[in-house]
């Protein structure tokens, strides 16, 4: 009985500290922010692409 209460707070634990890392990356827009910084070097690797462009 111990060891299911063990898990089950430990589980609980786990699902809020997931929730509150989440919450904080929507609430400050971190997602956006990091992609900002990174399409440069996307749209440099892509804008090398050979591309087909036949109609």
């Amino acid at each position: 009985m111990k060891k299911v209460l063990k898990a089950m707070m430990y589980l609980l634990l786990c699902c809020t500290g997931l929730f509150a890392v989440t919450f904080v990356i929507y609430f400050f827009n971190l997602d956006m922010k990091l992609t900002s910084k990174i399409e440069p070097l996307l749209q440099k690797h892509y804008d090398r692409i050979e591309r087909d462009q036949h109609l």
